[in-house]
């Protein structure tokens, strides 16, 4: 059972704390005591924001091999459904299509993100939002 996937934005801002949603990544992240989910695809994106600063890419691992990050698999099952909102949403990157593959894998799962704008569009197959915490826009 899976209750909470991770976007790639409170990763990089828990990474960073210059960043301007650090504190609420911070919190959000730690009032949860289960364990957190993403995809292989969010992980690539922190990855790439963390380039040209190895020790963050550190402790993004150490936290998958600590076990309070999993990675969920969408590959190759889901890969026709990526394909498909990838189709619907020009909007929408590789990332995000995973996201909401395992959202429609894991129904009630909520998705951790700050990507307000867009995971207010994106429906799952059924019609309905992915359930999500992320700030209140102002």
């Amino acid at each position: 059972m899976i209750d909470y996937i991770v976007d790639a934005g409170p990763l990089i801002a828990v990474l960073d704390a210059s960043d301007l949603w650090h504190r609420w990544s911070v919190c959000a992240l730690e009032t949860l005591s289960d364990e957190l989910y993403t995809t292989e695809a969010v992980l690539a994106e922190v990855c790439h924001r963390f380039r040209k600063h190895r020790p963050a890419i550190h402790v993004l691992l150490e936290t998958i091999r600590a076990g309070r990050l999993r990675v969920c698999p969408v590959y190759p099952d889901a890969t026709w459904r990526m394909e498909e909102l990838l189709r619907k949403y020009d909007r929408m990157d590789f990332a995000d299509a995973t996201l909401v593959a395992v959202s429609e894998q894991y129904p009630r799962a909520q998705l951790i993100t700050l990507d307000v704008t867009d995971f207010t569009i994106y429906r799952r197959q059924d019609g309905k939002a992915v359930p999500t915490i992320m700030p209140q826009s102002s």
